[in-house]
């Protein structure tokens, strides 16, 4: 079951959680939590990990620069080939490139080997990182390799999300990555947080999809979660195994 709150709430001790209303202002009171709003939401992951990779001096307008890019092979091609009408010389931070969106093993697609060429060739001229056709999937690529902690990945792809792994990663189109290839930001206005108050655990025969599916469900057409962040706290989340928690993870992106 899902219940949406219509106030904020106040994550107690990493797992109670108490929301802000009238009713509960005693409550909160005897909690010694303080009235500051502002200061408590500094303690949100989403703000540790935002305001560590802002480069402007306001952390209400911010002014983004990411650790690490990823692309497809469908997405790389255009984003290279920008860049190359800028004049880039090389690549200011790693650049995965795979090759698993546009090739045989794709339902779907096509085999094309000269984009997988022209990877290749640009990875070896501009210094980034080529993954060869069939060997692995974008994300199961940057889960194993690129994603950490605390930091941030910028994909050309919608389902680029390994916040499971603790990392923050944000799927764009690929303008974006062109910006932060030529150096530039990514500009956003600081994001509201949501928490994903979970309890409890799965029954047997309920997978990530149908966890993923119920939120989507509850969040989708009412725009409930637009532009914000999905913090996931509360109980239940130690008694989902690390690959649950990445299938209900990477399918966030359908809740926008």
């Amino acid at each position: 079951m899902v219940r949406l709150s219509g106030n904020g709430v106040y994550l107690i001790d990493g797992n109670r959680v108490v929301e802000d209303t009238p009713e509960n202002q005693a409550l909160l009171a005897s909690l010694n939590v303080k009235e500051d709003k502002e200061a408590l939401k500094k303690n949100t992951i989403a703000y540790s990990i935002l305001t560590g990779h802002n480069t402007s001096d306001n952390d209400k307008d911010l002014r983004i620069k990411f650790d690490k890019l990823a692309s497809h092979d469908i997405t790389f091609v255009g984003i290279i080939q920008t860049c190359r009408a800028s004049g880039i010389e090389k690549f200011p931070i790693p650049y995965v490139l795979t090759n698993c969106h546009n090739s045989l093993c794709a339902v779907g697609g096509t085999i094309n080997e000269d984009d997988h060429m022209f990877g290749l060739s640009c990875a070896k001229h501009y210094g980034g990182i080529y993954v060869p056709p069939h060997m692995a999937v974008i994300h199961q690529f940057e889960r194993e390799m690129m994603a950490e902690c605390g930091g941030m990945i910028l994909g050309s792809d919608s389902h680029t999300r390994y916040g499971a792994l603790g990392c923050m990663a944000i799927g764009e189109g690929g303008p974006e990555l062109v910006k932060q290839l030529l150096s530039r930001t990514y500009d956003i206005k600081m994001p509201d947080v949501i928490a994903v108050h979970l309890t409890g655990k799965p029954r047997n025969g309920v997978g990530p999809q149908d966890v993923a599916l119920a939120l989507v469900g509850a969040v989708f057409a009412n725009g409930y979660v637009n532009n914000k962040v999905l913090e996931f706290v509360g109980e239940g989340v130690k008694n989902l195994s690390s690959d649950f928690r990445i299938g209900v993870d990477v399918m966030t992106t359908e809740t926008t």
